[in-house]
């Protein structure tokens, strides 16, 4: 017959190695969230109107757009121009007291040369077509008036190497390159991928070939 204490000392070591083998599992789950959302993607939603009409975004995040962010694929690969990019606020962002990521679409590469004409904007000498725009939607410097410097795009600027003009979709209440200058590439968190909210419009965020191939500024390889 078992001493009844024997049974109440393995029943404990049965409860430890259950409790014990419970809080690995819910460590190593932790560590696997974690890392994944430092290292491969992770959640956010758009707090601001910058980029409608392509991103709906709200202070009330309940009624903002949620979307994924890919931070994996541009290990492999470079950010390409029409890509709506997350990234962190810049040098001359910083001084202004901004902390939070920002969300823009990328339009300049490195060595390109931007100008703002007649309300468009022209790459290497040539108007970029940008169907995402609200109908209407004029790209001009008019939008800068608080910014503390004077207008980068009030000149026309070659993009630097490593460097990336962006620009929000609502070219009318967007804070954006045009104002500050550009983004360097460590800057960048990743690529907005995927909306998962709301349920009606869960999908990638650009549906449709942004540029027509016949219609692209040439890329230049290097800065003039």
């Amino acid at each position: 017959m078992q001493d009844p204490v024997s049974d109440r000392h393995s029943n404990q070591q049965s409860d430890n190695s259950w409790l014990f083998e419970l809080g690995k599992t819910i460590g190593l789950s932790i560590v696997l969230a974690l890392s994944i959302r430092t290292f491969v993607a992770e959640a956010r939603w758009i707090p601001s109107g910058s980029m409608e009409p392509t991103l709906h975004g709200t202070p009330n995040q309940w009624e903002a757009d949620k979307i994924i962010v890919d931070k994996l694929s541009y290990n492999f690969s470079t950010p390409q121009r029409g890509d709506v990019v997350v990234f962190s606020p810049t040098e001359e962002l910083q001084k202004e007291q901004y902390e939070d990521a920002f969300i823009k679409r990328i339009i300049g590469l490195p060595g390109d040369k931007v100008e703002l004409i007649g309300g468009k904007v022209y790459i290497n000498g040539k108007p970029l077509q940008e169907g995402y725009l609200a109908s209407g939607q004029a790209t001009s410097t008019e939008v800068c008036a608080s910014a503390p410097i004077q207008p980068f795009l009030s000149t026309p600027q070659t993009i630097p190497p490593g460097s990336y003009l962006v620009l929000g979709d609502n070219r009318g209440s967007s804070y954006d390159s045009r104002c500050w200058g550009v983004v360097p590439r460590g800057n960048i968190i990743g690529r907005a991928v995927l909306r998962f909210w709301p349920l009606n419009k869960v999908g990638g965020i650009d549906k449709a070939p942004l540029y027509n191939p016949e219609e692209l500024p040439q890329e230049k390889t290097k800065a003039e």
